[in-house]
């Protein structure tokens, strides 16, 4: 059997993340009779596949349901007119995942598998042979409870395969059963020691619940001794279990990846010298259902010297929120920008690549717009704030949206005057313009315009073009970028984000002490970032199924416990929210 088992192995990869976001079609209409229980369990369940994956292990990812219960459960959700796609996408997603095995899901894994599939990458090196190209180490493992019925699939159909040249290796009382990369003694090319060891599908059954895969014999062996020698397996690894222990969701999916060896993966960068499992450069995530959507766990070990708690700031929504209109496309939302920005600064200090990344941002804004964020804007927000993406109807590009709370401070006032006399620099006209019941102040720039139709004369004239507008509202000053924007900021107390009920499902499911949010608006954001992010096409490839149904998403995290940086995702459905 001829198979690309590196593209195999990324295709599953992908699978079982598509399988986790399919689960989040499971949200609605299930009611107390259905025997389909996703949405009452509330079992916190972790992988037990973790055994076999060793401590150093770049990601391991777990669905940690039956897949046949999630295809049930998503047909009992989907309208009946989108059942038949629904169908197909199942079926398309298990033709895929197992095609290159050789490998019918119906037929060679329905019977006899239970509720967990792991994949893990184990190591990005199989012979960690620096003479060669880096082969990464991949591992799946399935659960069962049949093990007579995985045993006749794993041998006899191999068996009946791959008999001519198949090898059953006995290794440490565990049958492994693979096809020689070399089988017959063929000769080799000359230059073999400068390219990867070959991918040799390799398969064993452990004990009566573990069914493993793996792209060559070695990762399977080493399965094997991390298994034997509990301080090798990840799962009895005392950081690993400090991440456990803080994501208390229910769950139905969870990952865990050791970030810098992930992004030299992913990224075909050097190895780290130290692949070993560090909480400080560990996260860990988990899916859960819930009757109004797909609830993400994030957990971020803070380094060990900073494990004092950190109590989250907010025990309320935002005020500001309430000069936001519910139409945004996305909006950011919090309080004290800068302690939050300094606190921002000091952790990224360490970390080269992130440091830069923030930096470049700041410096375009600087070159756009010839304000210093941190100097002239983050320094004096110190009460609550909240940012927006609004939407323009005659033009691609949005506006935004600015709230600070300023109330009596006078560092507060002092800054936006301020920001009115880097205004006057950037060669902008300052000046007050009556609107609606108020006066705003405006930065205008003056550009000529060709003259009206009816005028004979051919004369150019002047136009002054709105740049920015302020004004103060009560106890915040409010910042647009057109006049436009700064009307649906005013009149978005009566339709604004704080009071609009779609908002309010979509931090329902969240903390009600956080650190503030972040909402993204999918119905109305989807054109825009795509326009503007273009790798946000390719995450909706992948996650088809997940963005199908997607309103929006709600981000925030909540403090620091026992020194992990906790945050949650929320994922609101259409269905949901118009019902």
């Amino acid at each position: 059997m001829t198979m690309k088992l590196r593209s195999f192995f990324y295709a599953l990869t992908a699978g079982v993340v598509m399988l986790l976001l399919l689960a989040g079609g499971g949200w609605f209409w299930v009611n107390a009779h259905s025997p389909l229980t996703l949405l009452q369990e509330r079992e916190v369940k972790n992988p037990t596949a973790a055994i076999f994956v060793p401590k150093q292990a770049p990601a391991m990812i777990s669905l940690l349901v039956n897949p046949d219960r999630l295809a049930a459960l998503q047909q009992v959700v989907v309208e009946p007119q989108k059942r038949g796609r629904a169908i197909a996408q199942f079926q398309q997603l298990e033709n895929s995942l197992l095609f290159n095995l050789g490998l019918d899901y119906q037929r060679d894994i329905q019977p006899w598998i239970d509720d967990e599939l792991t994949l893990a990458v184990t190591s990005l090196d199989v012979d960690r042979n620096p003479e060669n190209a880096a082969q990464p180490g991949y591992l799946l493992i399935f659960t069962t409870n049949e093990p007579q019925a995985a045993q006749e699939q794993v041998y006899s159909r191999r068996m009946s395969a791959d008999s001519a040249d198949l090898v059953v290796e006995s290794y440490q009382g565990v049958n492994l059963t693979y096809q020689p990369s070399n089988p017959g003694g063929k000769k080799v090319a000359d230059d073999t020691e400068s390219r990867p060891i070959p991918d040799t599908l390799t398969s064993a059954i452990v004990g009566d619940r573990f069914v493993l895969y793996a792209n060559h014999p070695k990762v399977l062996r080493n399965a094997i001794n991390t298994v034997q020698v509990a301080d090798l397996s990840l799962a009895e690894d005392p950081d690993y279990q400090q991440l456990l222990q803080s994501l208390t969701e229910p769950r139905i999916g969870f990952s865990v990846v050791n970030l810098p060896a992930l992004a030299a993966w992913i990224s075909n960068q050097p190895i780290p010298n130290r692949e070993s499992f560090e909480a400080s450069k560990s996260l860990a995530l988990t899916l859960s259902l819930t009757p109004q959507g797909l609830l993400a766990q994030t957990a971020i070990p803070r380094s060990k010297s900073s494990l004092e708690p950190i109590t989250p700031v907010l025990s309320q929504p935002v005020g500001a929120l309430q000069y936001i209109p519910a139409q945004s496309a996305l909006a950011i939302a919090g309080v004290d920008l800068n302690q939050f920005w300094r606190q921002l600064s000091t952790r990224l200090e360490a970390d080269e690549n992130l440091n830069s990344l923030l930096n470049q941002g700041i410096a375009w804004f600087k070159s756009r717009w010839g304000i210093q964020l941190p100097k002239e804007i983050f320094s004096w927000v110190e009460g609550d704030y909240a940012l927006s993406w609004f939407p323009r109807s005659d033009g691609p590009n949005p506006d935004w949206i600015f709230v600070a709370q300023r109330g009596k401070n006078d560092q507060a006032i002092d800054g936006i005057e301020h920001l009115d006399i880097v205004a006057q620099q950037q060669g902008l006209n300052v000046g007050e313009l009556p609107f609606a019941d108020r006066t705003i102040t405006a930065w205008t720039k003056l550009v000529t315009a060709k003259a009206l139709k009816n005028r004979q004369d051919g004369l150019l004239s002047l136009q002054a073009q709105v740049q920015g507008v302020h004004t103060t509202v009560g106890d915040y000053e409010v910042f647009a970028t057109s006049i436009e924007a700064m009307d649906a900021a005013l009149n978005g107390v009566k339709d604004s984000l704080l009071h609009n009920p779609r908002f309010q499902n979509a931090i329902a499911a969240l903390p009600t002490q956080n650190d503030g949010y972040l909402y993204i608006n999918w119905l109305e954001s989807q054109p825009l970032l795509e326009r503007q992010i273009p790798i946000v096409r390719v995450v909706e490839l992948i996650g088809q199924p997940l963005f199908d149904h997607l309103r929006s998403l709600t981000i925030t995290s909540y403090g620091v416990n026992q020194g992990v940086q906790q945050s949650k995702l929320f994922f609101q459905w259409v269905d949901q929210s118009s019902s």
